[in-house]
């Protein structure tokens, strides 16, 4: 269900496009123009904050068991968002039973990318491997514009009810919904990390495969399942940002470039440290659109991306410089 965006009126300096109608909103209380700005801007930055640091995530996953860099990952947020609008608006699919629908739908994508192609060039170095994923990242988004037009599409709220109004700030009740289901994966990828058996598992594959291997883990089980939870948490970040950005083929590169980004000013393989990276990045384009102009956004997260590689390659909480290994 293709729509154009529509920007509502009371919000002037929101970074996204909504596609829902303006209702009557809530007012807590009043503050200055310099302050409510400000406080848009880090609502904003918040926002698409947490949506990298979930892309983030994903590069992490897949990187901690094989360290390959999957350059598809933001092809996955892209896939999702539009998976959802598909259930929804052509299906007709309640939207939290088409979020969970998009999410395998998703998993599936990943399952197959991992076992029909990153499998059979297992024996390629990890280089090949890293342009292997950037290929596989070209097939989908073009596959997606074939399959979904070039038009942007769109998903209702989860939930009803009109904007609420912090001292003239503009909080969508979809940002609610953004930050809860962002840190429900943070929750969750946590206890499955330290308390399964499939989580430790994929631990030892990262700290060393060779000796995970002679235990008896099936590394290459763990590589197949990072490639599913990577694809599957990029489209849960798909269709929770899409009800206020709309979601089009061609969104996923930028969103895998800030993503990345954001995993490596945070540390490669790093959870929290992707998680605060992402906050910081999407406080500074926020700032950055807000203050300066919007049209220096797209190049905080390069700048960022720059910096930590030219001075820190270990990113802000990495112990030490990642070094390459086959799986």
């Amino acid at each position: 269900m293709a729509v154009s965006p529509k920007y509502p009126t009371n919000n002037p300096i929101s970074a996204f496009p909504v596609c829902q109608p303006k209702r009557k909103s809530k007012s807590w209380f009043r503050g200055t123009s310099l302050g409510t700005d400000f406080l848009q801007y880090t609502i904003t930055g918040l926002t698409v904050g947490v949506i990298y640091a979930m892309v983030a995530i994903g590069y992490n996953i897949i990187y901690n068991v094989t360290e390959i860099i999957n350059f598809a990952q933001g092809e996955f947020v892209m896939l999702g968002g539009l998976f959802a609008a598909f259930f929804v608006g052509t299906l007709h699919l309640p939207v939290f039973l088409a979020f969970f629908a998009a999410v395998i739908a998703t998993g599936c994508v990943g399952f197959a990318m991992e076992r029909f192609v990153i499998r059979r060039a297992r024996n390629a170095g990890v280089l090949s491997l890293i342009i292997i994923t950037i290929a596989v990242s070209i097939l989908l988004k073009g596959s997606a514009m074939l399959g979904y037009g070039k038009d942007p599409h769109c998903l209702p709220a989860f939930s009803t009810g009109g904007p609420i109004m912090i001292a003239g700030a503009v909080l969508q009740p979809q940002v609610l919904w953004i930050f809860g289901v962002s840190a429900l994966v943070v929750i969750a990828l946590s206890f499955f990390f330290h308390r399964s058996f499939y989580g430790k598992a994929m631990l030892a594959c990262a700290d060393n495969p060779i000796a995970a291997r002679m235990v008896g883990i099936p590394v290459r089980q763990m590589v197949l399942l990072a490639f599913i939870l990577s694809a599957s948490i990029g489209a849960a970040a798909g269709v929770i940002i899409t009800p206020i950005s709309l979601m089009d083929y061609d969104r996923g590169a930028m969103l895998g470039l800030k993503g990345f980004g954001a995993a490596v000013l945070g540390g490669l393989g790093n959870f929290y440290g992707a998680l605060l990276a992402g906050c910081v990045l999407g406080l500074a384009e926020s700032y950055c659109a807000g203050y300066l102009s919007s049209g220096y956004k797209d190049a905080v997260a390069l700048i960022f991306l720059l910096l930590a590689l030219f001075f820190k390659p270990e990113g802000l909480f990495g112990a030490e410089a990642a070094s390459l290994k086959k799986f």
